[in-house]
């Protein structure tokens, strides 16, 4: 959940004698320390919190750092559901990539904002269904593209890709992901719990449509998002909390706004639904329950 700009200036590791482990990795055996090893770029600042390594804590994983756990645990004070939303938003990605992968026969995803690996990954779902799936991961955390070069490997007939890049960098996106995708076929853009770290000012819905520009017809996007009409209290308290401390900034949006960012797209049903509640086909009166307060859609490009 990142496609945020590099945050402050951290420390660079030594560099690594042939034969020692490289950041990343791990001998046969050994478990990670008690923190993760560190990338070696310049732009990898420990001492704050970011959004990959928050949302790894949430979901239980160890790849994060003190920064990250003090604020993951400022938001569970007030918000005890970010866990559970943490992992019914993997849950939505399994499923969405799976119905996109065996019902529907996309072959092609591009996962932007792709997050610490961990279990189901997109190329992981999209491969059990169809082996020769091409997956391209973008995400600009040091972390992300550290675990993302040693753990997300691919199926000997299908294809795997890494993209270092923001989400607002759209061209080099588009331009890099050609090298693997086809846009002459249809792509499943993903766009999973990023795009409430865009503001306004910095035109979401016009990132959404120059992603969305060049994909052939039968693409498709799928999509969560934060609200801020759904249990909207302990969000709000959350999300203060979590923006004093974090390097990227989070902005909630109501249905209506999430739902704008489909604007020229066909919605499936059951249409935009809180999370936890999305199921394919799904009548659009079955998705009025109650669910987690984040947003989740899956549309079509015609």
């Amino acid at each position: 959940m990142t496609g945020s700009p590099p945050t402050g200036q951290g420390p660079q590791p030594e560099e690594t004698q042939p034969g020692e482990t490289q950041p990343g990795e791990t001998q046969p055996g050994e478990t990670w320390p008690t923190e993760p090893p560190l990338p070696s770029r310049r732009d990898f600042d420990t001492t704050v919190a970011h959004p990959a390594r928050v949302w790894d804590y949430w979901l239980g994983g160890k790849d994060n750092f003190a920064a990250d756990r003090a604020v993951a645990e400022q938001v569970l004070e007030v918000m005890p559901a970010m866990g559970p939303i943490a992992r019914a938003g993997r849950a939505f990605l399994a499923t969405a990539v799976h119905y996109l992968a065996a019902t529907v026969g996309i072959r092609q995803f591009l996962d932007i904002g792709t997050g610490l690996p961990t279990a189901n990954n997109t190329h992981e779902v999209a491969q059990q269904a169809a082996p020769e799936a091409r997956i391209v991961y973008v995400d600009n955390d040091p972390i992300v593209l550290t675990h993302a070069r040693a753990l997300l490997t691919s199926d000997t007939e299908g294809t795997t890709a890494y993209i270092d890049a923001d989400l607002r960098d759209t061209g080099k996106i588009l331009a890099e992901a050609r090298s693997t995708l086809d846009f002459s076929q249809p792509v499943a853009v993903m766009l999973l719990a990023i795009l409430h770290f865009i503001p306004d000012e910095e035109d979401p819905y016009g990132i959404v449509a120059r992603l969305m520009e060049p994909m052939a017809p039968g693409s498709y996007l799928v999509l969560s998002h934060a609200s801020s009409d759904i249990e909207a209290g302990g969000l709000v308290a959350a999300v203060q909390r979590y923006n004093k401390s974090s390097a990227v900034q989070a902005y909630m949006r109501s249905r209506e706004e999430v739902t704008r960012l489909f604007d020229g797209l066909e919605i499936i049903e059951p249409g935009v639904v809180p999370l936890g509640l999305w199921q394919p086909g799904l009548p659009a009166d079955g998705a009025r329950k109650r669910g987690l307060p984040t947003y989740t859609a899956v549309a079509r490009k015609p």
